[in-house]
C-alpha cells in the first residue's frame, strides 16, 4: 500500500523546483510550497527574521514533505477520507487549499447527500464522504478527478493569465489538466479534440 509520504514525495516531484511566476497568485514556490505558506509557518530559513524569496531558495525537498504530510493532510484530517480519494484530495490541497474540500462537498451535494460547502473535513463531511463511497465504491475517485479538472477549466474561463496552466503554449493539456487526470482513470480523460472544444473559447 501506498503511504502518505510516498504520495507527498509524488506530490513534490510533480510540483517541481523554485519557481517565481508573475501570473500565479502563489508568489514565489519551491517545491510546492509558497512563500504565503512559509510566512504563515514562520520558516525564516535564512535566520535574518524575515520570511522572503531567499528563504523559498532554501527550502529542501524533505522539508516541504514534511510541510505537506503535516499541514496539508494531517491538520485538514484527509487521512479521514475513504483510503482511495485521500491521493487525490491531498494533492488537491496542495494546489487548492480548502478549495479541494469545497470540490468534494459539492460533488456530495450533487450525488443527493446533502453537506455544508465550508472547505472543512468536518464529521458531516466525513460521514458524507464514507456513505458516497460506500454507494458509488468504483465511480467517486473518478468522478472527484472530474470534478477538479472542471474547478480548473472554470479558473481558466475566468481569469486570460491561468490558461497557461491549463493548456500549453502548443496548444494541448496543460499542468492543471494532466494533474488532475492523473487521478482519473484513462475512460475519463479528455481526448485531444474535446480539450480542444473544451478550450476553442479562450482563443
Amino acid at each position: 500500500m501506498v503511504s502518505v509520504r510516498d504520495i507527498a514525495e509524488e506530490i513534490v516531484a510533480r510540483e517541481g523546483g523554485f519557481v517565481k511566476d508573475p501570473d500565479d497568485p502563489g508568489g514565489a514556490t519551491n517545491f510546492g510550497v509558497t512563500i504565503h505558506t512559509m510566512r504563515r509557518l514562520g520558516l525564516d530559513l535564512t535566520g535574518d527574521g524575515r520570511v522572503s524569496v531567499a528563504d523559498v531558495r532554501k527550502l529542501s525537498r524533505v522539508q516541504a514533505v514534511d510541510i505537506f504530510i503535516q499541514h496539508y493532510f494531517e491538520r485538514p484530517l484527509i487521512g479521514r477520507l475513504p483510503a482511495p480519494l485521500q491521493p487525490s484530495v491531498f494533492d488537491m490541497y496542495v494546489n487548492a487549499g480548502a478549495n479541494a474540500v469545497k470540490i468534494l462537498q459539492r460533488l456530495l451535494g450533487d450525488m443527493g447527500i446533502s453537506v455544508s460547502v465550508d472547505g472543512v473535513l468536518g464529521p458531516q463531511t466525513l460521514g458524507a464522504a464514507g456513505q458516497a463511497m460506500a454507494a458509488a465504491p468504483d465511480h467517486l475517485v473518478d468522478a472527484y478527478g472530474i470534478a477538479r479538472r472542471n474547478y480548473y477549466f472554470r479558473l481558466a474561463d475566468k481569469r486570460v493569465a491561468s490558461r497557461k496552466y491549463a493548456r500549453t503554449r502548443a496548444g494541448g493539456k496543460g499542468g492543471w489538466i494532466t494533474r488532475a487526470e492523473a487521478f482519473i482513470s484513462p475512460a475519463y480523460h479528455l481526448s485531444d479534440a474535446a480539450f480542444q472544444e473544451r478550450v476553442a473559447a479562450w482563443g
